[in-house]
């Protein structure tokens, strides 16, 4: 079972990426998604997250209104497009599935994990 998440890069502030993770190995169609993040020497934090059927969306406070996650289940891939950016935007973003259809903020919730991507927001 694979996630594989891309698609961060170098970006200045105000500016957008949109994140991909596709699953691979077998179909996360039933279960929640959600995307984290990490900055040297701090915890993993919680991003957004999305029920199994797309329905319920949830973020954090710090990225709520600029960043939207969705889901397209014929594809089985999960997305986090992110917009206005900010410098502390800045960290490894990791996506994860849940086995369990609806969302949660706690990154023990997770039972798969991909391997993350560098996303850097200069100011």
């Amino acid at each position: 079972v694979q996630l594989q998440a891309s698609g961060g890069g170098l970006v200045q502030a105000g500016g957008s990426l949109r994140l991909s993770c596709a699953a691979a190995g077998r179909s996360f169609n039933n279960e929640a998604m959600g995307w984290f993040r990490q900055t040297p020497g701090k915890q993993r934090e919680f991003v957004a997250n999305i029920d199994s059927a797309g329905d319920n969306r949830y973020y954090a406070n710090s990225v709520m209104g600029r960043f939207t996650i969705s889901r397209d289940n014929t594809k089985n891939s999960v997305y986090l497009q992110m917009n206005s950016l900010k410098p502390e935007d800045t960290g490894v973003y990791y996506c994860a599935a849940r086995t369990y259809p609806s969302g949660s903020s706690d990154l023990l919730q997770y039972a798969y994990w991909g391997q993350g991507t560098q996303v850097t927001v200069s100011s």
